[in-house]
């Protein structure tokens, strides 16, 4: 059976952040989104992927530790 796809909202959920950070990490750190329309899809295992390697993590120097 095919993974659904899930919307903005319900991949912040999914992440434990705020749907602000899922637009900025699709914008600037290439986080693997579809547009649809208007909208942002997701498929929650290439996020998670995504998210395991590396993606998300702050840059070397920054003051997000």
């Amino acid at each position: 059976m095919p993974e659904p796809w899930i919307s903005a909202d319900e991949l912040a959920t999914h992440l434990g952040v705020t749907k602000d950070t899922v637009y900025a990490w699709i914008a600037d750190k290439g986080m693997p989104a579809h547009k649809i329309g208007r909208l942002w899809k997701f498929q929650a295992s290439e996020v998670d992927d995504w998210v395991r390697g590396g993606g998300a993590a702050a840059p070397e120097g920054s003051d997000a530790d």
